[in-house]
């Protein structure tokens, strides 16, 4: 989950991409809600209307799984503290992330159950649950290894590269799947050339926008 380039802090150099990346999130935020509350019928965890509980999907998961994932990756270019606070910030922010992922996914289960669709029938849906598994695994491995009970500096060292190569690949399994799940919901809503199909497509570009920029603030210097 880190993407830490290096052990101090240094956001001024990245500092325009990092901004980019808030205001790209900005617009995704508003983009998801107004799919949500003004094309589809809101959102609730408990509701007669079984779609509002479906709606909480894309919202845990696009604000809290997608986007707070980034920005816990970015805490290292956007707290300008001493390392420690960082690192806090970033694994509390992960965890976040992961409890509104693990939210997100019960509420699709539960939406299935209320509809009597099957569990686990697509691609999305594998791959959305192997994400949230690898990321769970991730977190608790970094807990370990890098917070408590801490493992010896020589090992953390030779531990800190694989940290970060499996957290590349576990934040793109997270795009990926939200990416899927959007065209996935395209296609069983039936939408096509409207303003809903419109505000659909803009929502996947720009999580993909996000994820890009995501990665270019960290290994911009």
């Amino acid at each position: 989950m880190a993407l830490e380039r290096s052990l101090s802090y240094n956001a001024s150099s990245a500092l325009p991409v990092t901004l980019f990346t808030h205001v790209v999130a900005i617009a995704l935020i508003t983009l998801l809600l107004v799919w949500l509350l003004h094309f589809r019928e809101g959102v609730a965890f408990k509701s007669d209307v079984e779609a509002k509980i479906f709606n909480l999907h894309p919202l845990l998961m696009v604000i809290g799984f997608v986007l707070l994932s980034g920005e816990a990756i970015l805490a290292y270019k956007t707290v300008p503290a001493i390392r420690k606070w960082p690192k806090l910030i970033h694994l509390v922010v992960h965890l976040v992330a992961l409890g509104a992922g693990i939210v997100g996914i019960y509420a699709v289960f539960k939406f299935h159950s209320h509809k009597g669709i099957a569990h686990m029938y697509s691609f999305h849906s594998w791959l959305g649950m192997s994400t949230i598994c690898l990321y769970a695994l991730q977190w608790l491995f970094s807990f370990v290894s890098f917070v408590y009970p801490r493992v010896q500096e020589s090992v953390r060292k030779r531990l800190a590269p694989w940290h970060t190569v499996s957290g590349i690949i576990i934040f793109f399994m997270v795009i990926l799947s939200a990416e899927t799940g959007l065209v996935e919901k395209f296609f069983f809503s039936g939408l096509q050339q409207n303003q809903e199909a419109l505000v659909v497509n803009f929502t996947a570009l720009l999580v993909f926008v996000f994820a890009a920029s995501v990665v270019a603030s960290v290994l911009y210097y």
